[in-house]
């Protein structure tokens, strides 16, 4: 029981590297899950860049390893967009920027560091449309990811995909809300069979299922604990009484229609393409409670084995979303003592503490650099 927990960096947009290794280490924290987004890419939420991804070289691995060895702390890379659906030319610049992840994760050591790549898979709502839409989407997954998939184990790397549906992808008048293939259990245990390779793997985020009305133990209960590599800390607490859940119920999401109509039928409508459930993201422990019972979560994954880090991903109303850092750095300190008791070990006189002399040193930086590669030259 000595799980690290670390921090997502997408709290933190305008800070650079050194900044956020502070904030890291001030939190209690023992590592990160470092954000590297495309700068010229199309998403404009919860996005941030720390890393030099076009000019990262075998030199600068090194050098981060020595840094991170100092620090005593860890990290992996993630980077959230739309790989096979939306523009063509830009789900292609996604697909490259991942490849160039993986290169960097190699780069440090990828699987013998633990250095994972978390990304998306994303959704393709042309065919998704069409008559048997979820199965065209699962074969185009196949088409894009198997190379990605596959460049990914040649380098020793592990690529994760995290459960968020992207519900807020879409207009706000869009008839569904679906925009991320692995949002399901289904859907993940499909996409292994398609791919039976061991470089890919998942990011559980247990806020995801719960405004989805999914208790997240049971997804636990039926997940291949081999493949769950990381675990999203956020909270969701359901509104299951004000008029959005009673009018609209929770199953579909609330959809948008005239807005004159809804006023004269005194109906609450959605106004924004993220207005589409009754929920608010929350941090466990801080502010109040959410609707998941964290500690069995929590216990649940002590006991199945789990053993990789536990990543606080800060999209909280009354924290993040504040704009606030003193608020921001709150809710990640409280989000690590509401963590500790349950996945660090407790230490006469100090309480729960995540115990350093079991933190192994990173190993060395790859041997030689690697050649950045792209889609067009793995297909």
């Amino acid at each position: 029981m000595n799980n690290p927990i670390w921090l997502m960096t997408s709290a933190f947009p305008k800070l650079t590297f050194d900044q956020v290794v502070k904030k890291v280490k001030s939190a209690g924290a023992q590592g990160m899950e470092l954000c590297v987004f495309r700068k010229d890419g199309t998403r404009a939420d919860h996005t941030a860049t720390h890393l030099d991804y076009d000019h990262f070289t075998r030199d600068d691995a090194a050098k981060l390893i020595d840094r991170l060895n100092k620090e005593q702390i860890r990290l992996s890379l993630g980077a959230y967009d739309n790989m096979i659906g939306g523009p063509a030319d830009v789900r292609v610049q996604n697909q490259n920027h991942i490849l160039k992840l993986i290169r960097i994760a190699a780069l440090l050591g990828g699987d013998a560091n633990d250095v994972v790549v978390g990304t998306f898979v994303g959704y393709n709502q042309e065919l998704g449309r069409e008559d048997g839409g979820f199965q065209k989407n699962l074969d185009e997954y196949k088409k894009v990811f198997t190379p990605i998939v596959r460049y990914a184990e040649s380098l020793g790397v592990t690529l994760v995909y995290e459960n968020c549906p992207m519900e807020g992808w879409q207009p706000a008048s869009a008839p569904t809300t679906y925009n991320n293939l692995p949002c399901c259990l289904a859907a993940r245990k499909l996409m292994y069979a398609l791919i039976p390779s061991k470089a890919h793997a998942e990011t559980y985020d247990p806020s995801h299922d719960i405004w989805q009305c999914i208790d997240p133990c049971d997804v636990i209960l039926n997940s291949d604990m081999k493949r769950i590599r990381r675990i999203h800390i956020k909270g969701t607490r359901n509104f299951t009484a004000n008029a959005h859940a009673v009018y609209w119920g929770r199953v579909y999401p609330m959809q948008q229609v005239s807005q004159a109509l809804a006023k004269k039928a005194k109906v609450p409508t959605t106004t924004n393409e993220w207005c589409r459930y009754s929920y608010e993201p929350r941090l466990p422990g801080f502010g109040g409670s959410d609707s998941l019972d964290w500690a069995k979560f929590l216990e649940l994954l002590m006991a199945k084995g789990y053993q990789y880090p536990f990543v606080i991903e800060n999209e909280a109303c009354n924290s993040s979303h504040t704009g606030n850092m003193g608020a921001t750095m709150q809710g990640f300190q409280a989000t690590v003592l509401n963590t500790a008791p349950v996945v660090w070990p407790l230490v006469e006189g100090k309480g729960f503490c995540f115990d350093t002399s079991k933190l192994p040193a990173l190993k060395d930086a790859a041997k030689k650099d690697l050649p950045v590669v792209t889609m067009d030259q793995l297909c």
